[in-house]
């Protein structure tokens, strides 16, 4: 088997020690439990393609359902036939929004930096949209592709690189919506329907993407639409929404750095490259060793932040030169993928390469006792099987008698 085969197979099996520890970290264990079930019963079906069988995607989908396994498994496959009949892949991958920049300068939006924990931060000025000139750019057609593909190019890279530059996970993100001026009157038919559609999709198809929405400058006009609009959002994304009036500067200030929030808000951002704050996407994401890393990791198979992780992983590590004791004990610190440990001992001729060896034979013998202990379970919840159904037949065969 190649040290890729037994990698793929350790990642597939994220309730063993080693998957968890060496791909994924700690998880709770009763979420890691749910997850666990999620993916077998995914995978008994074949039902969980490669790319979309990641831990923290599949806990997403739990999160939403309320660990309902079996609604968690519906939602899932929704999303899955969502993608293939609206080809979100193709979205992703070839869809151009020539008419970016005009839709810039008549809908303030866009990604700034990062809040306190890492998140990306997302902002709009819904205040300021001019819907007439904005539908005269473009369609609630083509704004829901470009909606789509800015999702895949937050899962794809912007949460990675938020991971990487924050050292944790990052799946989710903070957003702030100002709504100074916007009301029932200004707030159209074409507008309403964009709405609906880009929240069903952010609702079914991305779910557990937000960590918190700060709805700012909320006059009564917006608060009598935030009455309408509530009908169509879910319970657990209304928990995670704060509407706040003219006096939100405080609060902002304590999931936001005032370097990574615009002037405009309340932070000291200024961004004097032309379009300002919006128009920048500025983040982690724009780094180029970021950017040289995410691309290097997804490439065209899009593979998940655990892979990611471990790729920087490896190339940290491949790149020490010295081999003192204090590096030895600083590297067995960081992620690395059974890949990585096997290449090391294979490559490797120094005491650190023996170290690894080791490391690598006692999570594969444990890796075995486990596998062991499974099949020994196995076989005695069979055995009780079978001896049921045979009380079962002898039932069966009585109540015959009876009747005869």
């Amino acid at each position: 088997m190649s040290f890729r085969s037994i990698e793929q197979l350790l990642r597939r099996n994220s309730k063993t020690k080693i998957s968890r520890n060496i791909v994924d970290g700690v998880h709770d264990q009763k979420e890691e439990q749910c997850v666990q079930s999620l993916r077998e019963l995914l995978l008994a079906s074949n039902q969980l393609p490669e790319k979309f069988d990641d831990y923290y995607l599949l806990l997403r989908f739990l999160r939403m359902r309320g660990f309902n396994i079996l609604k968690a498994k519906e939602m899932f496959l929704n999303m899955l036939k969502w993608r293939e009949d609206c080809s979100v892949d193709a979205i992703s991958n070839d869809f151009k929004f020539e008419e970016y920049d005009a839709v810039k300068r008549c809908y303030p939006h866009g990604f700034h930096g990062v809040d306190k924990f890492g998140r990306p931060l997302y902002i709009e000025r819904l205040g300021l949209v001019d819907l007439s000139k904005l539908m005269q750019v473009t369609s609630i057609d083509r704004y829901v592709k470009y909606h789509i593909s800015e999702q895949e190019k937050t899962m794809s890279l912007r949460y990675p690189a938020c991971s990487l530059a924050a050292r944790k996970h990052i799946s989710s993100t903070t957003a702030i919506l100002d709504v100074k001026g916007l009301g029932m009157n200004n707030f159209s038919k074409s507008a309403r329907e964009m709405f609906v559609e880009i929240q069903k999709i952010d609702s079914n198809y991305y779910p557990e993407t937000l960590n918190q929405l700060y709805i700012i400058n909320a006059g009564t006009g917006f608060r009598a639409l935030w009455k309408v609009l509530k009908a169509f959002m879910e319970a657990r994304t209304l928990a995670k929404i704060q509407v706040l009036g003219t006096n939100y500067r405080n609060t902002l200030l304590e999931a936001v750095d005032p370097s990574n929030l615009p002037d405009f808000l309340g932070g000291t951002c200024t961004c004097p490259a032309t379009g300002g704050c919006l128009l920048q996407d500025k983040g982690p994401w724009t780094d180029p060793e970021m950017v040289r890393a995410s691309k290097a990791a997804f490439g065209k198979d899009q593979k998940s932040f655990n892979e990611l992780t471990a790729i920087i992983a490896c190339e940290s590590f491949i790149g020490c030169q010295e081999s003192s004791a204090k590096q030895v004990e600083s590297t067995s610190r960081r992620k690395r993928t059974l890949a990585m440990l096997l290449k090391d001992d294979q490559d490797g001729t120094d005491t650190n390469g023996n170290i690894l060896r080791k490391q690598v034979d006692e999570q594969i013998s444990e890796k075995i006792r486990e596998l062991e202990d499974c099949a020994a379970q196995t076989k005695e919840t069979l055995q009780t099987l079978i001896c049921k159904q045979q009380e079962l037949t002898s039932h069966i065969e009585q109540l015959r008698k009876i009747l005869r």
